[in-house]
C-alpha cells in the first residue's frame, strides 16, 4: 500500500503547493488591500475547480475509460500554457500593486480588479483547475496500475493536507511582513515555477503530437544524474526540471525565465517608489464618517423605481459545483459503461476469445470471464510473434477479472491455457493505425537453457575458488596469523558474495556459510552462528585463534560440501531473471545499511562483489534482453558504471571505507545510484518470465 502511496503523495503535494501558492497570495493581497468583499470570487473559482476535478475523476472511474495517451498529453499541455499566461499576468499585477504601500494601495488594487468581475474567479479557477485535473488523472492511472485505490488515495490525501498546511503558514506570514519584499520574493519564485510549468506543458504538447521535436533532446543527463536522488526528486517535483529536456522545452524554459525575470526585476528596481509609511495593520480601514446631508431641491415627482432584485449569495457557488457534477453524470449515463470493464471475453478451452471484437486504439480494459471448469491463464498476444500485450494468471472457473492493455495498430488474439496445459488460441483481429503498443516476446525454459548452463559453469568455477580460499583462511587461523587471516577472510567472502544468483539453490549451505546472528537466541555467541560472519566477529573483536579454529575449519568443510553438491542441485531457470534484481535489493537492504557488518567495516567490498555477480548474470542474459528491450542494457550499463565509480572511490589500497563513516552526501549518492540501477533492472523479471503462451 505505502509504495503505491508515495507517487500520489508527491504529485498531490506538488500540485497543491503550485495552486495554493497563487491562491494564498491572491487572498492575502485582497485582505491587505481591504477588499475582503472580493474573497468570495476567489473561493468560488477554487470551488469550481475542485468540483470540475472531482467530476473529471468520476467520469474516468465510472466509465472505466480514459482519453487516449496523445489526448491526455495535449489537454494537459494546453492547460499548462493557459495557466502560465495567467500566472505571469498576476505576477506583474502584484509587482505593480506592491509599489504603493500607503493608503492608495486600496485604490490601486480596486483599479486592477476593475478589469472585470470574473478576473479573480478565472485566475483562481485556472490555478487550481489545471493541477486538479492532472492530479485526478494521475490518481486514476496509478490506482488502476496498482489494482487498488487505498494507497494512492491515502498518499494524495496526506500530500494535499500538507500542502494546505504549508499554504496556511505562508498566508499567516504574509499578514505580518512587508508587502513590497513579499511580492518581490514570491513574484520571483512564481516566475521560476511558471517557467517549469511552461516547459512541462510544451513537453506534453510534443508527446500529444501537437508540437514537433519530441525526440530532439537538448539535454540528456539520464546516464549521469541519479533520477532517484533527493535533489533530483526536488528539482522534478518543484521546478519540473528533468534529466532529459527537448530543445523546445529548454528554449521555452530559458526564454521565458530570461525575458520575464528580466522584466520583473527591472520593473522592481526601476519603478521603486520613494519610501512611504506602511498601511494600517487593520485589513479593513474604518470608513470615514459621512457628512450630514444638506438640503437639496426635490426632484420632480414621478413613478417610483422598481426595486432591484439582488442575486442570492449562494447561487454562484452552488452553480459551479452543480454544473460539473450534472455534466459528469450525463457523460456517465450516455456512455452506458459495462460494469467494471469493457467487453466481456470468455476464457476456456471451448470458448477462448468468444465476445472479442477489434478494439479501438488506446488504453483498453477487457473483462475476462472463465467459462470453463479449470483454472486458466489468459494472454493477449500478437499471433504473428507470440508477443504478449497483457496477461492474467490463475483465473478460477466462474470468476471475472479485468485485463488492461494498450492497443495500437497490429494483430491481436487471445491465448487461453487451462490447467491441463493445452493452449487454445482465438481468432485474430486487426487494429488499424500506427504501431506502438508494447509487447513482450515470451520466453520458454528452452530459451533459458543456454544462459543457465553458462551461469552454472561460472558458479562452479567460483565454488572451486571458494574452497581454495576458505582452506587458506582456515590455515591462517590455525597458525595464529590473524592479520593475514583478516585479509584472506575478505578475499574469500567476496568470492562467495559474487555468486548471488545461485543462493536459492544452495539449500541449507547458505545459512551455514553466510548466515547472520539475527533471530538466534544467543546472538553472536549462539552455537548455530557459523560461517563467514562468525569468523568476522571473532577476528575484529579480539578473539584468540584457538577459539576460531573450529569455526574456520567448519567453513572450509561446508564450502567443499557445497561445491560437491551444487552440480546435483535443482537450479530453476526462472530464478535467473529474478536474481538480476534481487542481488542488489539485498545489497541495498543489508550491505549499504551496515546490517551485516560484524566489525570488519567491509560492507562496500561485499557490495562491490555483488555488483560483479550482477554484471556476470546480465552477461549471460544479454542475448535474450537485447532483442526484447534494446534500450534497457545501455541504461543498465550506465547505471553500473556510475555505481562502480562510487564504490571505487571508497576503496583505498586493500582497505574500504566503512558504511557508517561515509559522508551524508556520499551515502546519498551511493543509495541513489543503487536505487536507480534497481529501477532500471526491475523490468527484467517480466521481460524474461517463462510463459505458457510461447
Amino acid at each position: 500500500m505505502w509504495d503505491d502511496a508515495f507517487p500520489s503523495f508527491l504529485i498531490a503535494l506538488r500540485e497543491g503547493l503550485e495552486a495554493g501558492l497563487i491562491v494564498s497570495v491572491l487572498v492575502a493581497t485582497l485582505v491587505r488591500a481591504g477588499a475582503r468583499s472580493r474573497l468570495p470570487q476567489v473561493w468560488t473559482g477554487v470551488l469550481g475547480a475542485i468540483a470540475l476535478s472531482m467530476s473529471f475523476g468520476a467520469v474516468l472511474t465510472f466509465t472505466a475509460a480514459s482519453l487516449s495517451t496523445a489526448a491526455q498529453e495535449a489537454f494537459g499541455g494546453a492547460l499548462s500554457i493557459v495557466a502560465v499566461a495567467f500566472v505571469t499576468a498576476m505576477v506583474f499585477w502584484m509587482r505593480r500593486s506592491a509599489r504603493s504601500l500607503a493608503g492608495e494601495i486600496k485604490e490601486k488594487v480596486t483599479g486592477a480588479l476593475a478589469m472585470g468581475t470574473g478576473v479573480l474567479v478565472l485566475t483562481s479557477f485556472l490555478a487550481v483547475g489545471r493541477e486538479g485535473l492532472e492530479t485526478a488523472l494521475f490518481l486514476w492511472t496509478t490506482a488502476r496500475a496498482a489494482h487498488e485505490s487505498a494507497g494512492p488515495l491515502t498518499g494524495a490525501g496526506i500530500g494535499l493536507v500538507l500542502a494546505a498546511v504549508l499554504c496556511w503558514g505562508l498566508y499567516r506570514r504574509v499578514l505580518s511582513i512587508d508587502l513590497t519584499r513579499f511580492f518581490t520574493a514570491t513574484g520571483a519564485v512564481l516566475i521560476v515555477i511558471a517557467a517549469g510549468v511552461l516547459g512541462y506543458g510544451l513537453r506534453d504538447l510534443q508527446e500529444g503530437g501537437v508540437l514537433p521535436g519530441g525526440a530532439a533532446y537538448a539535454v540528456d543527463l539520464s546516464g549521469s544524474v541519479d533520477a532517484g536522488s533527493w535533489y533530483s526528486s526536488l528539482l522534478q517535483g518543484v521546478l519540473n526540471l528533468t534529466p532529459t529536456m527537448t530543445w523546445l522545452q529548454a528554449a521555452g524554459y530559458v526564454g521565458y525565465l530570461g525575458v520575464v525575470m528580466t522584466l520583473f526585476v527591472g520593473g522592481v528596481r526601476g519603478g521603486a517608489p520613494s519610501p512611504s509609511p506602511s498601511p494600517s495593520p487593520s485589513p479593513s480601514p474604518s470608513p470615514s464618517p459621512s457628512p450630514s446631508p444638506s438640503p437639496s431641491p426635490s426632484p420632480s415627482p414621478g413613478p417610483a423605481p422598481e426595486p432591484t432584485r439582488r442575486r442570492p449569495a449562494w447561487l454562484v457557488p452552488v452553480a459551479v459545483v452543480a454544473v460539473p457534477a450534472l455534466l459528469a453524470g450525463l457523460v456517465v449515463a450516455l456512455a452506458h459503461p459495462e460494469p467494471a470493464g469493457g467487453e466481456t471475453v470468455a476464457v476456456s478451452a471451448q470458448d477462448c476469445g468468444r465476445g472479442f471484437t477489434a478494439p479501438e486504439p488506446g488504453r483498453r480494459t477487457f473483462r475476462m470471464r472463465n467459462t470453463g471448469d479449470q483454472t486458466s491463464e489468459v494472454y493477449l498476444i500478437d499471433p504473428s510473434s507470440n508477443a504478449v500485450y497483457g496477461e492474467i494468471e490463475g483465473l478460477a472457473p466462474g470468476t471475472t477479472r479485468d485485463l488492461v492493455a494498450t492497443v495500437a495498430g497490429g494483430t491481436y488474439a487471445w491465448r487461453c491455457v487451462p490447467g491441463d496445459g493445452k493452449a487454445v488460441t482465438s481468432k485474430t483481429v486487426r487494429v488499424d493505425g500506427a504501431a506502438g503498443a508494447h509487447a513482450v516476446v515470451p520466453v520458454s525454459e528452452r530459451d533459458l537453457a543456454a544462459p543457465l548452463a553458462a551461469y552454472r559453469a561460472y558458479v562452479d568455477r567460483g565454488l572451486a575458488t571458494l574452497v581454495t580460499r576458505t582452506r587458506k583462511l582456515s590455515d591462517d587461523i590455525r597458525a595464529g596469523h590473524l592479520d593475514t587471516a583478516r585479509t584472506d577472510w575478505l578475499t574469500a567472502h567476496r568470492t562467495y558474495a559474487s555468486l548471488g544468483a545461485a543462493y536459492g539453490t544452495f539449500e541449507d549451505f547458505e545459512q551455514k556459510i553466510d548466515g547472520r546472528p539475527d533471530g538466534l537466541p544467543g546472538g553472536v555467541h549462539d552455537r548455530d552462528f557459523t560461517g563467514f560472519h562468525r569468523i568476522e566477529y571473532g577476528l575484529w573483536h579480539g578473539e584468540p585463534a584457538a577459539g576460531l579454529n573450529g569455526v574456520a575449519q567448519q567453513l572450509a568443510d561446508d564450502s567443499a560440501g557445497l561445491r560437491k553438491a551444487f552440480p546435483h542441485q535443482d537450479f530453476d531457470p526462472s530464478d535467473l531473471p529474478l536474481r538480476a534484481h534481487e542481488i542488489l535489493e539485498n545489497t541495498l537492504q543489508f550491505e549499504l545499511t551496515g546490517d551485516t557488518d560484524q566489525g570488519s567495516g567491509t560492507g562496500l567490498a561485499t557490495a562491490d562483489a555483488n555488483l560483479a555477480g550482477t554484471r556476470e548474470l546480465l552477461a549471460v542474459l544479454e542475448p535474450l534482453l537485447s532483442t526484447r528491450a534494446p534500450r534497457l542494457l545501455p541504461a543498465v550499463d550506465a547505471d553500473i558504471a556510475r555505481l562502480q565509480k562510487l564504490l571505487d572511490s571508497a576503496h583505498h589500497g586493500t582497505g574500504w571505507t566503512p558504511v557508517d563513516r561515509l559522508g551524508r552526501v556520499a551515502k546519498a549518492r551511493l543509495d541513489g545510484a543503487t536505487g536507480q540501477l534497481l529501477e532500471d533492472l526491475s523490468p527484467v523479471p517480466d521481460l524474461l518470465e517463462v510463459r505458457k503462451s510461447a
